[in-house]
């Protein structure tokens, strides 16, 4: 796993140019592109599992999905940041991304510093601390597991149809 650790008002054209916004609409087609102007490397280097440490206002801009479709499909674990964008947080929730508000894991992390993340116990350790963040609903943990909204949405609707019969 490894952390990328950015700044404060990481917007939307950071995370995926706009310029891309009608040619790139698919997984595969977004990967590339990610954070190309903000961090060359990381669409090249992310790996599945890795976090994002941030500052405040992350996701600010517009209300493109392909920001949060592409970290989602590169594998992101989860997003922790000072503060998000209120329409990126939501865009977050229905695709799955895992976003969690802890200043004060994101303001004591150091380059090398282990990460640990245990979001059902709304705990992060950096190093030999722990953080605690407001554990997370049980609903927003089970559209992450679910894959997104959409995906928990139609296994909930299948259950009910099953258990009325």
């Amino acid at each position: 796993m490894r952390i990328w650790k950015y700044g404060d008002d990481i917007n939307t054209d950071m995370l995926f140019p706009g310029k891309y916004t009608y040619s790139c609409s698919k997984p595969d087609e977004i990967k590339p592109h990610l954070l190309e102007d903000l961090d060359p490397e990381f669409a090249a280097n992310v790996q599945p599992g890795d976090i994002i440490l941030t500052g405040k206002n992350f996701g600010c801009g517009s209300s493109r999905e392909q920001p949060v479709v592409g970290l989602k499909a590169v594998g992101i674990q989860a997003i922790v940041a000072r503060g998000f964008a209120r329409i990126f947080f939501r865009s977050a929730i229905n695709q799955g991304l895992l976003l969690i508000e802890c200043p004060e894991a994101v303001d004591a992390y150091r380059e090398n510093d282990e990460v640990t993340l245990h979001a059902d116990r709304g705990e992060i350790r950096i190093g030999n601390t722990v953080y605690r963040f407001p554990r997370l609903p049980g609903e927003i943990l089970a559209i992450r597991d679910s894959g997104g909204l959409l995906p928990h949405t139609r296994t909930m609707l299948r259950r009910r149809k099953g258990d009325a019969q």
